[in-house]
């Protein structure tokens, strides 16, 4: 009875779980590590897919466009920029004429000063008591007296020339300051342009040999057959390829239209911009040798005798609007909601324009691009 009461109060032996509680048992481990690995794995995005060759395009031409943008912003604060230069330079030659004005000035007075101790101060009354010739004592006087009014008036000159070169300084520190945003505007705009086109290299980049070879023919076919140089002055193969245009070339022996300018001046603007066909695009440029849009109807128009503003989003404004139907060659057309390229109309709906790096200056019909609004200069 003892020994049976001893073996009641023994442990019972684990058993292995075998049958169904196994495989409940194993399905509650194998959900457990999962649970654990998708915790330890938290936050972890998926992988991207790589994109189409088609999304790697439009990406391209945003990039292009965008640095266009960023290039017409660079232009307008070049422009600022050189006249904030000006304005500076021109305050330093004034400070300096102003300085030349008192230092003669003050040289004047000291030496009136010199006189003045050399010959000693008496009261005028005893001078004139000790004289022994009063009348020409008295002519010394009035000559003393005037030689005191002059220099009575050379003091306050003096004091109004300190004055004024106060004012000049303090125009020169604001204009230094002026000068100072204008240069790194004119950073920030610079270094957003090459960001821009390097990206869009980098994108060009993960296009297979292939795809790559397809995009260079149809650019090449649009562009007049070989490769623009680009604005480091290298070989740039990473131009975009438009749309068919047809009849348009790229290079110099490219039809001129038939439409008739409507003055002198608008034909040689147009006589210009034909000549500048095949020349490569740089950001930047205004001629003779590489053109950013607004540098090349700029430098058309200056060759028909015509001052425009350097960049797009003024160059709309210096003239009379004109609408899209009444276009004659000679007219500024622009593009995009920001104005942010623009060509030169010679007729028959085709412009003459910098399209970006890589494509060279070429003929395009105007509804390339989203039409924005056009202006004729003269």
């Amino acid at each position: 009875m003892a020994a049976h009461r001893k073996s009641a109060h023994r442990k019972p032996k684990q058993r292995p779980f075998t049958g169904p509680a196994a495989r409940t048992a194993a399905t509650l481990a194998l959900a457990g590590a999962a649970t654990a690995t998708s915790a330890t794995g938290a936050g972890a995005a998926p992988a991207e897919p790589a994109p189409t060759a088609a999304q790697v395009r439009a990406k391209v031409d945003r990039l292009y466009h965008d640095a266009e943008v960023a290039t017409e912003k660079y232009n307008g604060a070049k422009e600022k920029e050189a006249a904030a230069t000006k304005a500076v330079d021109a305050l330093a030659d004034e400070a300096a004429r102003r300085t030349d004005r008192l230092n003669t000035a003050r040289h004047t007075l000291g030496s009136m000063a010199t006189a003045q101790y050399r010959t000693g101060t008496l009261d005028p009354a005893l001078q004139l008591a000790l004289s022994s010739d009063p009348d020409s004592y008295l002519e010394r006087a009035a000559h003393l007296d005037r030689a005191g009014d002059r220099q009575a008036s050379l003091l306050s000159n003096i004091r109004r020339q300190l004055s004024g070169i106060a004012r000049v300084k303090a125009r020169a520190d604001q204009e230094t300051e002026a000068l100072a945003a204008r240069r790194a505007e004119l950073d920030k705009h610079r270094t957003a342009i090459r960001t821009k086109l390097a990206d869009a290299r980098t994108l060009l980049a993960t296009l297979t040999a292939a795809e790559r070879a397809a995009y260079e023919r149809a650019a090449d076919a649009v562009h007049g057959g070989s490769p623009a140089t680009s604005a480091d002055g290298s070989t740039d193969r990473t131009a975009r390829p438009d749309r068919a245009v047809t009849g348009a070339h790229a290079d110099r022996s490219a039809p001129r239209a038939s439409v008739a300018a409507p003055n002198s001046r608008a034909a040689r603007a147009v006589s210009f911009a034909h000549g500048a066909i095949g020349k490569p695009y740089v950001w930047g440029a205004t001629g003779p040798n590489a053109f950013d849009c607004s540098g090349l109807t700029q430098a058309a128009w200056k060759a028909a005798g015509v001052s425009l503003p350097r960049t797009t989003y003024t160059q709309i404004n210096a003239g009379q609007r004109v609408s899209r139907s009444e276009l004659a060659p000679g007219d500024l057309v622009f593009f995009y909601s920001g104005i942010s390229h623009v060509g030169l109309y010679i007729g028959g709906g085709q412009m003459i324009h910098a399209p970006r790096p890589g494509a060279p200056v070429r003929i395009a019909p105007i509804d390339q691009m989203p039409f924005a609004g056009a202006t004729r200069v003269a």
